[in-house]
């Protein structure tokens, strides 16, 4: 039965309180209000399994929700020029949807993720051997921040030299998806508006040089498509190549991040991975969905329609815990135990249905190479003294830093 009003008390969902462990809230409200009403949000929040993984796949749910975020947005900080231009395929449903993820998804088959693994090693053994703390290091700054970031805009064909540049952009603009816009400060979301700007007025110059090239790089790809007519126009062009390095950046940032640091904190799991270095596909699938680095995605109601014996009005908004999900008994048995050989582990850290994360075989690839790689280098590792702090984002889920003694 849904429950009205604020939770618990009055403490805000999504709030401070749930940054640090969000998993007992939602062992809570899927217990007691699965289809909770959140008067603060305008929306519902769902946490069951079987109820997220079906509105993921729902088309009677749409994920055009740019306007939202326009509206809330716009409301904090009036006249920020958002223009109808800045809508990525991630807020748009078939056939729109459909047209633009075609024109990427070969570069992400399986196939073409597996070419790549060669250069993916030696950009992790070239962080790792730059590092210049000896006995110790942040595995956040060291790894699972570069990295990432490097391959994406490698694969747009950003030269080394910018690529720092790309990492700023991607941290100033990443609260636009922290869950909860409307609690961001002001400036956070001017500035992130301003970084995306910026960010393609770069791409614009670059697509500018390259025109008419024959370069291998996905901008370029991309661009090609935009000369051809029909296929992409220049807007969508641009927003495409915005949502590349936020998608290929923040979350394998987190995976990475969360992932070691669970791997850290349940000693057992380490060493039996240790001795058994064939479960680390298994364990970054229990990475991902025991402290996956996206915690939910919203959709609004196409028409009337229940979840869970809850109506829900057309044009309401939902929230798909995909973060409770992962962490429902009726799906994953002791959800709340860390498991690296983890069976039957169909989590949905990358959603399911026509969302089904893009660039989910090269989140894995990178995952198991740096899991693998600082295992092996450093037989030693484990946790460091200095606490942990999680990033000031709800929705992608990360930590600032991460010390570890090597």
């Amino acid at each position: 039965m849904q429950q009205r009003g604020e939770f618990e008390g009055g403490s805000r969902l999504f709030g401070p309180e749930m940054l640090a462990d969000p998993y007992p809230t939602y062992h809570r409200l899927r217990g007691t209000s699965p289809v909770h009403w959140a008067p603060a949000l305008d929306a519902w929040i769902v946490t069951c399994y079987e109820d997220v993984s079906a509105g993921l796949r729902d088309p009677r749910l749409s994920s055009q929700r740019f306007d939202r975020v326009r509206g809330l947005l716009e409301r904090k900080v009036p006249d920020l020029g958002i223009e109808p231009g800045m809508r990525s395929m991630i807020h748009m449903d078939p056939p729109d949807h459909t047209r633009l993820r075609s024109l990427v998804s070969k570069a992400f088959t399986p196939k073409a993720v597996e070419a790549m693994e060669g250069r993916v090693q030696g950009m992790i053994d070239g962080f790792l051997g730059a590092k210049k703390s000896p006995g110790r290091m942040d595995a956040m700054e060291v790894l699972a921040y570069p990295l990432p970031v490097t391959v994406i805009a490698e694969m747009l064909g950003v030269p080394p030299e910018d690529r720092r540049r790309f990492k700023t952009w991607s941290d100033e603009m990443s609260v636009i998806l922290s869950g909860d816009v409307a609690s961001a400060p002001n400036e956070a979301v001017k500035r992130a508006v301003e970084a995306r700007g910026e960010l393609v007025a770069y791409f614009r110059g670059v697509v500018a040089k390259n025109r008419g090239g024959s370069g291998a790089d996905l901008l370029t790809a991309l661009a090609r498509a935009e000369d051809e007519g029909g296929r992409l126009s220049e807007d969508e062009l641009y927003a495409t190549a915005v949502l590349l390095l936020l998608a290929g950046n923040e979350t394998t940032t987190n995976l990475i991040g969360n992932g070691l640091w669970a791997l850290l904190r349940h000693p057992d799991q380490l060493q039996r991975l240790r001795d058994d270095p064939s479960l680390v596909p298994t364990a970054v699938e229990e990475m991902l969905r025991y402290d996956g680095p996206i915690q939910m995605t919203t959709r609004r109601a196409k028409v009337d329609l229940e979840i869970h014996g809850t109506p829900i009005r057309e044009g309401q908004w939902v929230f798909l815990m995909i973060a409770a999900a992962n962490r429902d008994p009726s799906r994953f048995p002791d959800p709340d135990r860390f498991d690296v050989g983890r069976a039957d582990n169909k989590h949905l850290a990358f959603g399911a249905g026509p969302h089904f994360c893009l660039g989910a075989p090269l989140a894995r690839l990178e995952g198991q190479l740096a899991i693998r790689t600082l295992l092996t280098r450093f037989p030693d590792l484990r946790l460091g003294a200095a606490p942990v702090e999680h990033r000031d984002n709800f929705n992608l889920r990360g930590l600032k830093s991460l010390e570890v003694s090597i």
